[in-house]
């Protein structure tokens, strides 16, 4: 008998005690820190969560070898993205150095019109997303650009975030080259392609949806900005770096590496370094400006791309709002993300090992008799374990295991079960703070999820809609031995 066995499983008023301990101490976070709270005290709530339910694990005769052993488990399964994250910092570092993001906002801000731009940035982002499997990549490298572009137009960098995060969810759902998309139905028992095309009944009608507010907002919302004032901020940038073309190399080499199927961290890590080495063909004005004092030729370009690599660029333009634009990226400021994501994802293995997180899921399952509960059962587990354990690979795989006998033996066929995976799972990721794509895309667009949230309408209403077709039997597809009551098979 393995030690897991020999501890008692846990009672309901067990399982509830940490979560009650975490939401009230994250809510405390918010209120107390506001924007600062994923800076340290959403971390701190997190580790004194899962020490609320360390105590109730040994309480139930679970031993702290193993508990800490669960932890370092849980803590390496987040060292993918910690690479990705570390590499997406020093890619915005020597890309702002290198002139690829400046050029993106310039001509951003001479094609784009403020009335539709909220729309074309969800457009945009979802066809980059299809066309590389990957939403992170995608808001780390055009969503970047599309916030510079909306502080160019004076637009709401929070529904630009919304928008940029819709679309690059929408296009990473959609695309055969996605690892969730892969995973969903692999755990499901379903069909890729099949899997996909079943997809397309809730996310065409979601995307749809989502792009007639973007439209809504960007016609409605008041605009202060001109033309004036857009030409005096590309003559601005105009005098920082040198525009030109061949500064959209790096990305254009990121984006081949990507469809090429090249891994996330060494595609992203290339595509920084062909941004240093872009930065010192071409903005070598620039990097003399940077450089410090007494250094001057091959060591100035040398210190001034490690630098931008590590700790990122701060460029001074007497603008104070294009300085922010100009001004971040490199290793160390995603430290603090990675800090939380290794907090979040401790908490989580805590609850997964002690039982916890089953419990929860049991209760939940022994209410569903019908299929449209059954479905919503669904979307709340993986919900609330994208919240719990805050990855969406296990938010993803641990309902679907979970659900995965029940719908075979209520007659459902395999894509239901792998659809509503990624109608809840994959898409409210980036929804929670201290979830591993919330605290990425944080990290990334430096908006905290609780400013962008209400603006990610394809998030929210993908996992709506999907709950809707269960209760009313639309599209429910049935296995071939089964066949009652499916309205519009797929």
């Amino acid at each position: 008998m393995s030690e897991q066995d020999t501890f008692k499983a846990p009672s309901m008023l067990d399982a509830a005690i940490p979560l009650l301990a975490l939401v009230t101490m994250l809510t405390a976070a918010v209120a107390f820190f506001g924007d600062s709270s994923s800076s340290g005290p959403n971390q701190i709530a997190l580790l004194l969560a899962m020490g609320v339910a360390i105590v109730i694990g040994l309480k139930n005769g679970a031993k702290w070898p193993s508990i800490e052993e669960a932890i370092i488990k849980g803590i390496s399964l987040s060292m993918g993205a910690i690479l990705i994250l570390l590499a997406v910092g020093a890619l915005i570092g020597t890309w702002l150095l290198s002139g690829t993001v400046p050029t993106m906002i310039y001509y951003g801000l001479k094609i784009l019109d403020p009335s539709w731009f909220y729309a074309a940035a969800c457009v945009i982002c979802g066809i980059v997303a299809m066309s590389i499997g990957s939403s992170w990549t995608t808001a780390a490298t055009i969503g970047v650009a599309m916030l510079g572009i909306a502080e160019g137009l004076e637009l709401s960098a929070a529904i630009t975030a919304g928008a940029v995060i819709s679309g690059a969810y929408f296009g990473d759902k959609l695309s055969p080259l996605s690892e969730t998309t892969n995973l969903a139905p692999a755990v499901a028992g379903s069909e890729l392609f099949e899997h996909i095309r079943y997809m397309l009944w809730t996310t065409v009608p979601s995307i749809t949806t989502a792009l007639v507010l973007f439209l809504i907002l960007g016609f409605t919302e008041t605009n202060t900005s001109s033309a004036t004032a857009i030409g005096t901020l590309n003559q601005q940038l105009e005098q920082q770096f040198n525009i030109s073309v061949i500064n959209l190399v790096p990305l254009v080499v990121l984006l081949v590496l990507a469809i090429r199927k090249m891994p996330a961290f060494p595609a992203v890590a290339l595509g920084a370094l062909v941004g240093g080495l872009w930065a010192a063909m071409f903005q070598q004005e620039l990097i003399a400006k940077l450089a410090a004092e007494g250094f001057s030729g091959g060591v100035a370009i040398l210190t001034v791309v490690w630098s931008a690599l590590f700790d990122g660029v701060a460029i001074e333009t007497g603008n104070a709002k294009l300085n922010d634009l100009l001004s971040g990226g490199g290793m160390s400021n995603m430290l603090n993300t990675v800090w939380l994501i290794m907090c979040a994802l401790s908490f989580g293995a805590v609850l997964e090992y002690l039982g916890i997180l089953k419990k929860l899921v049991d209760s939940i399952l022994a209410a569903a008799k019908s299929t449209g509960s059954l479905i919503a059962s669904t979307v709340a587990t993986c919900i609330g374990t994208n919240s719990l354990t805050a990855d969406q690979y296990i938010a993803i795989v641990m309902p679907g295991r979970m659900y995965k006998e029940e719908y075979q033996r209520r007659g459902l066929h395999p894509v239901v079960l792998s659809r509503t995976l990624e109608d809840s799972a994959t898409i409210t990721s980036p929804l929670m703070p201290w979830n591993t794509c919330g605290a990425y895309m944080y990290g990334v667009l430096g908006l905290a999820s609780f400013e962008y949230l209400a603006y990610c309408f394809f998030n929210i209403i993908n996992p709506i809609l999907a709950v809707i077709y269960g209760f009313i039997g639309y599209n429910i597809k049935q296995l071939a031995n089964n066949a009652v009551g499916d309205k519009a098979n797929a």
